[in-house]
């Protein structure tokens, strides 16, 4: 499409930096605002149902139809959220670097389709476990091979789908608002908040109904169904194609061509000197209260090298600064890893936790395991209106801030919560294996602990409200604080931090998994969960989100905005 137009001249009433389809200056009146943007959150609503259709309750496919154990179900379940969380970062810079955010989420969504066509075809194939194995060790009758690497071959097509996508639907829906127009800029705001309560009620409503097809009707149906929703979001993308409004591609050196550029300068200019600043004659004309006191080894950029080659070039202040924003924001994000850890549990042990209490609600009813997600949604679905109309007003009256608190203050209270939501997760579960024992339920893991599910509400729901503050604010605080042309990258940071997270959970799993389960003791996470110890590894988790936090609550004290705007 238009992604890679060159600018055209602007007309009365036209968009500065956009075209249309056909390439011509978008109309304010003709293209974006929330016509096109409702396409685009139609979009994305689709795409967090299958995914999250998917995500939500694999845990449970992982350890039943495919056989594994419980240790490794969860460290795969881990494995694969990382790296679709991940993945992201690679997309956005496929987005912002060659193909545009339309045409990556066009083929991103090709793939996913593919992968989750796949991904039924796999669940259909028989399998041996429930149907033909007649041990009680699960692991004993696995799948064929064939099988298993079909599955993990299109799963993970999906997360390749999904990081094309996730990343470039925002920002492509962001973009249909001009910023600069006062009227847009004030849509530009709700639309995030529309956004974000959108794709959480869609989850939500996905979690409940797909959790229970999977378990008590068929897998494949289960992963039938969000096919069938992302071809519909395909085919609605698609219908929006000429109302959209086209970001144009910028002349010159792209943004990681710049920031790259002055690291390799800074790096050559290592051996020089501050003062050689005052004499080097491409920089001189530069004044001191235009560089700013952080990461001054990077002021190196500014000098020119001893020996000038012709296509070399002398980084301008701009570019340093630019470069500086970037450097910023690693501690922020290296320090928020704790969150992605806390994160990765909610759809593997806490599901499975949930799986050996009394899930009975009415008429012999049982909800699925994994349903209990839902919580989260429906923390954040009546946290945000409450955040947002109550909270926010009452706090800016002491703040004087126009978001009453900065987004570093509200991640960091959203940490705090995420470790809260550990400790009940904890206490919970020392109270689940306190009642298997005095039920004398311990050498029983197929009997259900006389202990009711909604015991696990509470962690979710802090949960929820932890993802109010941390996650929300960390997608505030990625796409504000990068440069204006890595915008779909800074979307895809805040991403990562679930993916990291996600990878450490993974080897935290593995690595107490050795260290436990040896000289014939039950490790910490043995498929007999009445065995387990899931609190002393919920303790480990708070335990690291305090280290966490403090660090975080340093190099917050530290950070330089680089807008007025926090």
């Amino acid at each position: 499409m238009a992604d890679e137009a060159e600018a055209p001249m602007l007309v009365n009433g036209a968009v500065d930096g956009a075209v249309d389809y056909q390439g011509r200056p978008a109309s304010r009146s003709d293209s974006g605002g929330w016509r096109s943007a409702g396409f685009i959150i139609g979009v994305e609503v689709a795409e967090r149902f299958a995914f999250y259709g998917i995500g939500s309750n694999l845990v449970s496919f992982l350890s039943g139809p495919l056989g594994q154990s419980t240790a490794a179900a969860a460290a795969n379940v881990n494995a694969w959220s990382g790296t679709a969380s991940l993945l992201p970062l690679l997309g956005a810079f496929v987005a912002d670097s060659f193909l545009g955010r339309y045409r990556t989420i066009a083929a991103a969504s090709v793939l996913y389709i593919l992968g989750l066509g796949l991904l039924t075809l796999s669940a259909i194939l028989p399998s041996p476990v429930g149907s033909h194995c007649e041990t009680n060790d699960i692991t004993a009758c696995s799948p064929a091979q064939a099988q298993v690497v079909l599955f993990f071959l299109s799963l993970y097509l999906v997360a390749v789908g999904q990081g094309g996508h996730k990343p470039c639907t925002q920002a492509f829906g962001a973009d249909q608002f001009d910023g600069q127009d006062p009227e847009e800029c004030k849509a530009k705001s709700s639309f995030f908040n529309w956004w974000y309560f959108g794709v959480c009620a869609g989850a939500t409503v996905t979690i409940f109904i797909l959790s229970y097809i999977q378990d008590n009707i068929s897998w494949a149906l289960g992963f039938g169904i969000p096919c069938i929703a992302m071809v519909i979001a395909l085919v609605v993308f698609l219908l929006g194609n000429k109302t959209y409004r086209y970001s144009i591609k910028q002349n010159g050196k792209g943004p990681f061509v710049r920031i790259t550029s002055v690291f390799v300068a800074a790096f050559r200019n290592w051996r020089k000197t501050p003062s050689d600043m005052a004499t080097d004659e491409e920089s001189r004309e530069v004044l001191p209260d235009q560089i700013s006191e952080q990461f001054k080894f990077l002021n190196k950029a500014l000098l020119a090298p001893d020996h000038l080659k012709e296509d070399d070039s002398v980084c301008s202040v701009a570019e340093v600064e630019e470069a500086k924003a970037v450097l910023r924001l690693v501690p922020i994000w290296g320090t928020c890893l704790v969150y992605g850890v806390v994160y990765a549990q909610g759809s593997t042990f806490f599901t499975k936790q949930g799986a050996t209490m009394d899930r009975t609600v009415v008429s012999g009813f049982k909800i699925p395991p994994a349903s209990l997600q839902c919580f989260i949604g429906l923390a954040i679905i009546i946290i945000i209106p409450i955040y947002d109309r109550i909270f926010v007003p009452i706090i800016r009256v002491f703040t004087g801030n126009p978001s009453g608190i900065t987004m570093l203050q509200r991640i960091g209270i959203g940490i705090f919560l995420s470790a809260l939501s550990m400790v009940v997760a904890a206490l919970v579960e020392m109270k689940r294996l306190k009642t298997a024992r005095e039920y004398d339920l311990v050498d029983k893991p197929s009997a259900t602990v006389p202990m009711s599910v909604w015991w696990l509400v509470p962690q979710y729901f802090i949960f929820g409200l932890a993802d109010v503050f941390t996650l929300v604010g960390l997608q505030e605080f990625f796409y504000d604080q990068v440069p204006t042309e890595l915008r779909s990258i800074g979307l895809a940071l805040y991403l990562s931090v679930i993916g990291v997270g996600s990878f450490l959970s993974s080897f935290l799993i593995s690595v107490i998994e050795k260290a436990t389960g040896g000289d014939g003791h039950n490790s910490w996470f043995p498929n007999n969960l009445n065995r387990a110890h899931l609190d002393y590894f919920y303790w480990l988790i708070v335990g690291l989100n305090a280290i966490g936090f403090v660090a975080f609550f340093l190099f917050a004290r530290s950070y330089i905005y680089n807008r007025s705007t926090i």
